[in-house]
């Protein structure tokens, strides 16, 4: 959970009133925000396209071609909505005709600005890492100022502007100074990063050699990420790119594919920090189980050795659009136990915790204290047909059987 403001240098940020329409439901101080789904309202074709509905969640994919709707279909079947990365042949017309979404520049003449499928513009992938500050400055602000009115601007970044690597006024430029929405990609389990000797805690949220590989490291590049854009006194909404197979470089070493549980909770860790959208790195172009295009090929191949993450992609991504409404409210700024990352909601009279043990502890039990004027005798376990009593001071407990699991709970106010 991000907890109050970030940074003793940060420009406060003042936090936003609860959407309309939504229940505030507790006497607690809010998580700083960007505005939700009323965000998007800032940007014509977005706001027309509905991204402003409190039911939208953008989970994209990178990389995945369409040709048919039968393809399409089968990507929304598995909770994708929007896309990056397309053949230049690519017809607008599918995106409008299935109603998803395109982020990225004008792929032949069947695109207009005043096509509400094209959404926003995507400036560039991780200028951060291939040119210098001054340089990415100039090439991002060119490419800024020839986007067409209407879109958003979007821009994926390397690790480089959440650690030390960089200065921090030249990575906090990069992340603040062009986009109106923005993400890292940094793939934990799957990229060497975390076997490199001499270990090198480099980031400006520490994560430790230890916990390196854990679902938890993604939770920690989305609080760094959101250290480095509150810089600047105003927020965005935060993405974040998670690897639905191999996220390592195509020269190697292999270092292993994600596991389902691994992915899923890469995507909770994420969503409990406040990611506001999910990419997914959809190339896997290190190891025995290779392909450009991972959710095509689960589609086309029988047996294909990566279907089980595409399966709990499928999965975590269900869940993510049956709870949007929830993920769309400004969350609460609550500690709700020791060896807890939680983040804590209310909507239409039920109050909800997202929950997964901190990566500096062992799976195991936990013990959460609820919020004083939350009065329950139960809580209900989303999505596992279960739910667990809560004792006179307001506690319950629960397990985590491995450091990627997670729980969702609902209580009502």
């Amino acid at each position: 959970m991000i907890i109050g403001l970030f940074c003793a240098a940060c420009t406060p940020v003042a936090e936003a009133a609860p959407a309309a329409g939504t229940s505030t439901g507790l006497d607690l101080p809010r998580i700083p925000w960007e505005g939700g789904p009323d965000y998007w309202k800032a940007f014509a074709n977005a706001d027309a396209a509905g991204w402003d509905d409190p039911g939208f969640f953008p989970v994209a994919i990178w990389y995945n071609g369409i040709s048919s709707d039968e393809e399409v279909r089968f990507d929304k079947d598995h909770g994708i909505n929007t896309y990056m990365g397309m053949d230049s042949s690519t017809p607008y017309s599918i995106f409008e005709r299935n109603s998803v979404y395109w982020i990225g520049g004008k792929l032949n003449e069947s695109f207009t600005p005043a096509g509400t499928n094209w959404v926003g513009a995507f400036l560039d992938d991780e200028v951060d890492g291939r040119f210098t500050p001054e340089e990415g400055r100039k090439h991002l602000q060119a490419l800024s100022d020839a986007v067409p009115a209407g879109l958003f601007k979007y821009a994926n970044f390397t690790q480089m502007v959440i650690s030390h690597y960089m200065p921090a006024a030249d990575a906090q430029a990069f992340v603040n100074d062009y986009t109106d929405t923005v993400s890292v990609d940094m793939y934990w389990y799957t990229i060497p990063y975390c076997s490199i000797k001499p270990y090198q805690n480099a980031h400006i949220i520490p994560v430790d050699e230890a916990t390196c590989r854990t679902a938890s490291s993604y939770g920690k590049t989305m609080k760094a990420l959101r250290q480095q854009d509150a810089a600047d006194g105003k927020l965005q909404p935060l993405w974040q790119f998670v690897e639905n197979l191999n996220g390592g470089p195509g020269e190697g070493p292999f270092v292993s594919n994600i596991s389902p549980a691994q992915l899923e909770g890469a995507v909770m860790s994420s969503i409990i920090n406040e990611a506001r959208g999910i990419v997914y790195f959809n190339q896997s172009l290190s190891g025995p189980c290779g392909g450009g295009s991972v959710l095509r090929l689960a589609q086309v191949t029988t047996d294909y050795c990566g279907a089980p993450q595409v399966e709990a992609m499928k999965n975590v991504n269900s869940r993510i659009h049956e709870l949007a409404p929830v993920l769309n409210t400004q969350s609460y700024d609550y500690s709700l136990g020791v060896g807890l990352d939680t983040m804590l909601k209310s909507y239409e009279g039920s109050a909800y915790i997202f929950a997964m043990a901190t990566g500096e502890s062992v799976p195991g039990n936990r013990v959460f204290a609820l919020p004083p004027d939350i009065k329950a005798d139960s809580v209900e376990v989303l999505f596992e047909g279960r739910s667990l009593p809560v004792d006179g001071s307001g506690r319950f407990a629960d397990s985590f059987a491995h450091e990627s699991a997670y729980h969702v709970y609902k209580v009502k106010l």
